[in-house]
């Protein structure tokens, strides 16, 4: 009975990371000119960073370990290492003695690219979750 939810929890493991990776570019979309946040500093782009929900399993008949693929899961939200855009604009409050002004590395363009990326892997784990909810429901007609 295992094996047959193992494709929801994959499915709900990719919705929880992707709304993730929504919620931080949405952040990032937010700070677009932020020059001074809550530490004092520019902001710097955030990224969210998953990887494999592996699961190693004794095989009882091998005896050979396998791999149990469980999904994917975050393990944590990054700075952007890319440099952070200078603008000239003397007259705004954070600029340097050159008149120019550190601005976040973000780039709003990239933000809405990843967001579609992020919006349609969200679409498809929902479909898969709806697939499945689909073949369950008619096993259960099959049984009648």
């Amino acid at each position: 009975m295992n094996n047959v939810f193992r494709g929801m929890r994959i499915s709900s493991s990719g919705l929880t990371a992707e709304r993730l990776r929504m919620d931080t570019i949405a952040s990032n979309v937010t700070n677009v000119a932020t020059t001074r946040g809550e530490n004092g500093q520019t902001y710097i782009r955030k990224i969210a960073v998953f990887q494999e929900n592996l699961q190693q399993e004794l095989d009882k008949t091998t005896g050979m370990y396998k791999d149990s693929f469980k999904g994917v899961k975050a393990v944590g939200i990054e700075n952007d290492k890319s440099p952070l855009r200078r603008v000239y604009k003397p007259s705004h409050p954070d600029a340097d003695k050159d008149g120019y002004v550190k601005m976040p590395n973000v780039n709003i363009l990239n933000e809405m690219a990843d967001m579609i990326a992020s919006t349609r892997a969200y679409e498809a784990n929902v479909n898969s979750m709806n697939a499945i909810k689909n073949m369950f429901s008619k096993a259960l007609e099959i049984g009648k």
